[in-house]
């Protein structure tokens, strides 16, 4: 996959040399920068994309590119910008996980925990960013040496969707 990032990059790259105030190439090239690991390029690209459109919809991913540089002052500001842009759930969720991350990083596990907390009750029928909700916050759980949390939230995934990541080992070594 990363040598289809690399080459769609190349691609981008030319294409936002002739278009450089096209958001499309923007974000685009920024997420294929992201997708390869160049967090700082990534940064660069969707900050312009968001300077050209003023949206929200790629705040998560910017916030992980300065979650990587360890920007916590930036991380905190876009989410503070997600948070007052009134997106979807979906993003507004995505922002969340890494903001959480972003806390757990900086040492302050339980305001990680706390913030995916607030949004993790069991629904009957989860989408995606339920359950990608419920496995950030079983990390965090279990990272606390809160077990029985982590191991109720890894089932939870697991019975919607046991193929998302490693939840069936990670349910499994919690028994």
């Amino acid at each position: 996959m990363a040598g289809r990032d690399r080459a769609a990059l190349r691609i981008l790259r030319q294409l936002r040399e002739v278009l450089p105030d096209a958001p499309s190439v923007r974000e685009l090239t920024g997420l294929a920068e992201y997708a390869i690991g160049n967090y700082r390029a990534a940064a660069k690209e969707l900050e312009v994309f968001v300077e050209l459109t003023d949206s929200a919809e790629e705040h998560h991913v910017l916030m992980d590119c300065y979650r990587a540089q360890k920007r916590w002052k930036r991380v905190d500001e876009l989410w503070a910008e997600l948070g007052a842009s009134s997106p979807s759930a979906e993003l507004v969720t995505e922002g969340r996980i890494v903001l959480a991350g972003s806390l757990a990083d900086r040492g302050r596990l339980d305001e990680a925990i706390a913030v995916l907390r607030r949004k993790a009750k069991p629904v009957a029928r989860p989408r995606e960013h339920h359950l990608r909700l419920w496995y950030a916050l079983a990390d965090l759980e279990e990272r606390a040496g809160n077990l029985a949390a982590a191991r109720e939230l890894f089932a939870r995934v697991r019975h919607f969707d046991p193929d998302l990541a490693d939840v069936a080992a990670r349910t499994a070594s919690l028994r």
